[in-house]
């Protein structure tokens, strides 16, 4: 507890993932500072859109979110990949968990990010949102 200043020894019999990576690291040497961890319910929300032709980079979306979202998005993850036969298309449907450290965010709230981020994708990545 001293070592990574842990809190809460409790903290230790946890099977949360968000507490768990924190100590994955290339070596046991490496300097880890623990990162507390919010008590506040997750707002999940899921974005889909077909992809363009061959621009488009997954990194670039990871970029886009957490620059609109900031703090406020605690993870973004491919949930499914959709190619379609006859139009030749792809489509990509993220799932991204929104979670503020200090207070219970609000559906309104996260609607308005969310809002913000499926415009930004279709404006800079050139997707065509199925939203």
């Amino acid at each position: 507890m001293i070592l990574y200043d842990i809190p809460d020894i409790r903290l230790f019999w946890s099977e949360d993932e968000r507490f768990l990576k924190q100590f994955i690291g290339p070596h046991i040497w490496q300097k880890i500072k623990f990162q507390p961890l919010s008590r506040y319910p997750p707002l999940i929300n899921d974005i889909s859109f077909w992809l363009p032709s061959e621009t488009y980079s997954e990194n670039d979306f990871y970029d886009l979110v957490r620059t609109i979202g900031g703090d406020l998005i605690e993870k973004v993850v491919l949930v499914d990949e959709f190619a379609h036969p006859k139009m030749k298309k792809v489509s990509h449907c993220y799932r991204i968990v929104y979670r503020h450290p200090e207070r219970t965010l609000t559906q309104d709230e996260v609607h308005h990010i969310h809002r913000a981020i499926e415009e930004s994708a279709v404006r800079e990545l050139g997707v065509e949102g199925r939203f």
